[in-house]
């Protein structure tokens, strides 16, 4: 399983969309666009989930800059959760 980023959403973008654009790379496990808690308004990027890394790797490279609703993508690697969190060292 790999995580993928994707940034520069257009805010009209549907998790059903970028399914369909992943897709053609591959097994798509999830697609989470994140929202704001209070508005639930979108904030621009999403999460894709993909089962298989090599074609994980085939999307990023594919996709990354490539054009949808009209805006170029940002598609890399999502970083880890993992890891220390200001504040709380």
């Amino acid at each position: 399983m790999k995580n993928i980023y994707v940034g520069n959403l257009d805010f009209s973008a549907t998790e059903e969309g970028l399914r369909t654009l992943f897709a053609a790379h591959g097994a798509v496990e999830t697609v989470t666009i994140v929202r704001d808690r209070a508005s639930g308004q979108p904030k621009g990027f999403a999460f894709v989930e993909m089962t298989d890394a090599s074609q994980a790797g085939q999307a990023i490279t594919g996709l990354n800059g490539t054009l949808f609703d009209g805006r170029a993508l940002k598609v890399s690697e999502a970083l880890s959760k993992v890891g220390p969190r200001r504040g709380h060292d």
